[in-house]
């Protein structure tokens, strides 16, 4: 911590450098661009000098506010979870992928769906032609639960569900699996996304209004909070908001944001802000701007502690502590030369890693061509392996803490999210603001921003506006064929005709009937789940009480 001599000293040192050596170079070799920003349009100085109050803004790692980590040790003790999402086709197609990945060292598995699984549609219904394991496995009912992890023990893997408005559903599939395992459901590890509210904002994968949809969250995460202890019942996900063109600046502020929602939802639920914030967890973009984003993930930490520590006063430690998981940005890679993503995907890696992240995902770098292949998802993970195992940069806490112009990103970039937080308070929430369409237009804006830089030259995407060459890379990719759909929409033809109809019917009536009342869902969701009742029939059931939601015009 510098004192005020110290800093005093160092600014009239800085101003007589900037007044003589500066000028005399700047007269020799003029700079070249003419502006330096970060991709959240702030401005970057040339040089950044001592400014930070140590105690005050950065402590001590495994203590508030927990900029420098929330772990007194971090990957010292314990590396990063490896993680690379995965699904493909039908369940027994990424069982196979699963169990290739925990062979070449995978520490914990990642779902992704297919498109019909996440609107909550099932393989049959018209409207999923052509979409039925196309970009993701298909899941239909708890006999496709049941081969996806198909010899893989819940008990030995930690597992992640990138899924949201169907997400009840999915996790009451998890739990009655586990059950028929014979695992005890406080032994469960992993991760349902869960997050409605992004959805509304950037992703658009939405059923319900999002008070009803709210309510749903809400149901989920006091059921793991008194059910699965282990378990992360909701992941509020930053990602799919920069995927969708924000800054860093707007992925943070309307993450955060969004995540204080649901803190305030649940408590005002009548559950106690120790019983369920541990197992918050977040779900953040790392794209390009190396030192941007490694700015964001400690302002991430700092505000979350300072905003619950504010306004609930929770007794545990770990009620302040923001856990968050990364994945490398899919909207940077590029079908142009795209062996050069490899390079794109270690750097934001070396990023997340640096930022204190708990859990990883590295993009392959086929991603932008197909669905990834084996040999490009374990260049993928092996590249978090190398940084993990030969880079050096676990051996201290938080390595690049303390640097002039990480300290200084930081500051700027907690000040900016707050800049938003007033505006979102203003419109009455995050709700009040989606519906007025506030943040898909701050979105919308800087997206176009950027692409006009690329457009004119101004930012450099090294193989798209620049260093083109002719040459046509050949990258084997992973094709899913149409009779992928077939084999689905058959094995649920024949689940459909075995299962106890009457039982089904039986219990999505008992769903509705909770769902007219404030009754919690999950036990009657796992009920529906038992009986083999279809996604698409149990979310049907839902929609006939809650009906659907349809984005504003005005946007």
């Amino acid at each position: 911590m510098q004192n005020k001599d110290n800093l005093k000293e160092v600014i009239e040192k800085k101003s007589k450098w900037e007044n003589s050596t500066l000028n005399e170079s700047l007269k020799k070799v003029p700079e070249k661009k003419s502006k330096f920003t970060n991709l959240s349009q702030q401005k970057i100085e040339r040089l950044y000098t001592p400014q930070t109050d140590y105690t005050k803004d950065l402590g001590f790692p495994g203590e508030y506010p927990y900029t420098r980590g929330i772990h007194p040790t971090m990957y010292r003790g314990r590396l990063w979870t490896m993680r690379e999402f995965a699904g493909f086709g039908t369940a027994d197609e990424t069982n196979k992928r699963f169990k290739y990945l925990l062979e070449n060292g995978q520490m914990g598995l990642s779902v992704a769906f297919d498109l019909p699984t996440l609107m909550g549609k099932d393989s049959d219904d018209p409207i999923s032609e052509g979409e039925v394991g196309r970009c993701g496995v298909a899941i239909d009912t708890l006999s496709d639960m049941e081969m996806l992890f198909k010899d893989i023990p819940l008990d030995k893997v930690t597992t992640s569900m990138t899924i949201n408005a169907p997400a009840a559903i999915l996790f009451a599939m998890y739990i009655a699996l586990a059950e028929k395992q014979g695992v005890s459901l406080s032994k469960l590890e992993g991760t349902i996304q869960n997050d409605i509210l992004k959805e509304y904002i950037a992703q658009k994968e939405w059923i319900y209004p999002p008070a009803e949809s709210l309510r749903l969250i809400k149901d989920t995460i006091i059921y793991s909070a008194k059910n699965t202890p282990k378990w992360h019942p909701v992941s509020i996900s930053g990602y799919h908001i920069r995927e969708a063109g924000s800054t860093a600046v707007q992925e943070l502020a309307f993450t955060l944001y969004d995540g204080l929602t649901y803190v305030a939802e649940v408590v005002n639920a009548g559950l106690d802000i120790d019983d369920f914030a541990p197992r918050l967890s977040f779900f953040f973009n790392s794209h390009n701007d190396f030192f941007e984003e490694i700015a964001k993930f400690r302002a991430a930490r700092r505000i979350w502690a300072k905003e619950i520590k504010k306004s609930y006063k929770p007794k545990n430690p770990s009620s302040l502590a923001l856990r968050f998981h990364t994945q490398t940005a899919g909207c940077t890679l590029t079908a142009q030369q795209p062996y050069d993503n490899i390079v794109r995907v270690t750097i934001q890696a070396l990023a997340a890693v640096l930022g204190g992240t708990q859990s990883l995902h590295t993009d392959s770098m086929d991603e932008t061509l197909a669905l990834p292949s084996e040999k490009a998802v374990r260049i993928a993970l092996r590249t978090q392996q190398i940084i993990a195992h030969e880079s050096g940069v676990i051996n201290t806490v938080d390595p690049i803490g303390g640097s002039y112009y990480l300290e200084s990103l930081t500051n700027q970039m907690e000040k900016d999210v707050y800049k938003y937080f007033e505006k979102l308070d203003d419109l009455g929430g995050m709700v009040q603001a989606i519906e007025k369409g506030f943040p898909q237009t701050e979105i919308r804006e800087v997206s176009y921003i950027y692409q006009k830089e690329i457009d004119n030259h101004e930012r450099i995407i090294v193989g798209v506006n620049d260093f083109i060459t002719d040459e046509e890379a050949t990258v084997d990719t992973l094709k899913i064929g149409d009779e992928f759909e077939v084999k689905q929409v058959n094995k649920l033809k024949i689940i459909k005709s075995e299962r106890d109809y009457a039982k089904v019917e039986k219990t999505l009536e008992v769903l509705k009937q909770a769902a007219r009342t404030d009754e919690p869902l999950m036990p009657m969701i796992i009920d529906a789940v038992k009986a083999y009742a279809t996604i698409g029939e149990m979310c049907s059931a839902l929609k006939d009480v809650f009906g659907e939601y349809n984005e504003p015009k005005t946007i």
